[in-house]
């Protein structure tokens, strides 16, 4: 099995990287690491995680078979902040959908671009088993279609992290241990797109691509309008290198991945012969982690695929989404309108409690005659109570233990509960 580079030797070798890359992955990780030191280390227990994961199962010789039916799909919550300075830059639903589509297409090779794979290349290509879905429910619970817009006054962005941060004219990104963050964004000439690097910061985790080469439709243009750009970024969120591996005739540390000599670009068509090795096959210009257009990219290769799914695994840097329910959630209902400060308050008791639970409005007698509704963690309603005083007690006897949510039309504020046997009743 080729072994994979150690992170000190891909650090070196992005020193080499040429400025006009129009993918700065590697540029920022460079960055990254320069501001913090630790990071080298996340980095390299990430990649020590995926080399060791890879290495049992090329040993029990479960990894590099392109077809794989049995794999689970692993399925990834998206949020898509979209950060604008002029109109033009909003783009539209439709455009982010497509998107969408195109990942889950491409990643499960269902796309009819296969045709064109390279037939030295169609034994490799693999279907990885990911699909994506906007997410249903926000960080806190209520709904939303999983798209964020913005006004900034920011023209561009570079490759710094101010799209991340709502303090520097970006949008903050949402709990990464429960979405995938993908900022799109006006990017400064030359770059299109750049991904956060495996095991980094949670607040930055992510990736960011330019409003033009996100999607496919809308103000999507090419040569960047097949929405590869974002396959191509993601592919590095997952842990993917650049096909070349950022040197000359360097590795990716894929086993099935070719070596080349450098980047392509443009749309070649045929049998390039890379000047690094002999092999017949030549240079796999159509794979996603190169750098042609996106009218010729169109594979992963089961050895992609296996480094990538290694990500999700137990202990796994991005695990957590594999347990993330925010594109299944039921939502809370909408909160109410924003009210006078002396309707926002209400005062439940004991809290937790084994069945019985009092709500005190206090001075707020405008509340009484007003629905106590009670919700549980799926957003269903569970029981509906008059206030009929300034003390109203409810009796949640019947119900399972567990957290539960309080609303009045007359407050503003949801109260969360706990109904526990432990907890001293009422």
């Amino acid at each position: 099995m080729k072994f994979f580079l150690t992170v000190l030797g891909v650090l070196w070798s992005l020193a080499t990287v040429q400025a006009q890359s129009v993918c700065a992955s590697q540029e920022y990780l460079l960055q990254e690491v320069k501001k913090d030191p630790g990071l080298l280390n996340r980095l390299q227990k990430a990649e020590a995680f995926t080399h060791n994961h890879l290495q049992q199962e090329w040993l029990s010789g479960a990894v590099g078979s392109s077809p794989s039916p049995q794999l689970a799909v692993i399925r990834i919550p998206v949020v898509v902040h979209v950060l604008y300075n002029k109109a033009e830059q909003n783009i539209s639903d439709a455009q982010v959908r497509s998107q969408l589509e195109v990942l889950n297409q491409e990643f499960r090779k269902k796309h009819a671009d296969t045709a064109l794979i390279p037939e030295a290349f169609r034994p490799l290509a693999a279907d990885c088993h990911f699909e994506f879905s906007l997410a249903t429910v926000n960080p806190e619970g209520y709904a939303t279609n999983g798209i964020v817009r913005k006004a900034t006054g920011r023209y561009s962005f570079g490759v710094d992290d101010k799209i991340k941060f709502s303090s520097s004219g970006g949008d903050d990104a949402w709990d990464s241990e429960r979405y995938l963050n993908i900022w799109v964004g006006n990017m400064v000439s030359g770059v299109i797109g750049y991904s956060s690097a495996l095991g980094g910061p949670k607040e930055k985790d992510g990736i960011v691509v330019t409003y033009f080469a996100f999607g496919t439709t809308g103000k999507a243009s090419s040569p960047y309008n097949k929405g590869r750009t974002a396959m191509h970024e993601i592919g590095h969120w997952m842990g993917l290198r650049h096909i070349w591996g950022d040197q000359i005739c360097g590795s990716d540390g894929i086993d099935d991945t070719p070596q080349q000599s450098d980047a392509t670009r443009g749309c070649p068509s045929g049998v390039i012969k890379a000047s690094c090795n002999a092999t017949a096959a030549g240079v796999m210009y159509n794979n996603y982690m190169d750098l042609t257009s996106d009218a010729c990219t169109n594979m992963f290769t089961a050895g992609q695929r296996d480094k990538m799914r290694a990500a999700f695994l137990p202990g796994g840097a991005h695990h957590s989404l594999t347990l993330s329910n925010t594109a299944t959630a039921i939502p809370l209902p909408d909160p109410e309108p924003e009210l006078p400060a002396s309707l926002k308050v209400i005062r439940v008791y004991p809290n937790p409690s084994s069945s019985r639970f009092r709500v005190d409005v206090g001075a707020n007698e405008a509340l009484i005659g007003q629905l106590l509704t009670v919700h549980n963690q799926l957003g269903q309603q569970v029981m509906q109570v008059k206030l009929s005083s300034t003390v109203t007690e409810i009796n949640l006897t019947a119900f399972r233990d567990g957290v539960y949510f309080l609303r009045t039309s007359g407050a503003a504020q949801t109260v969360k509960i706990l109904k526990t046997a432990t907890a001293q009743p009422l």
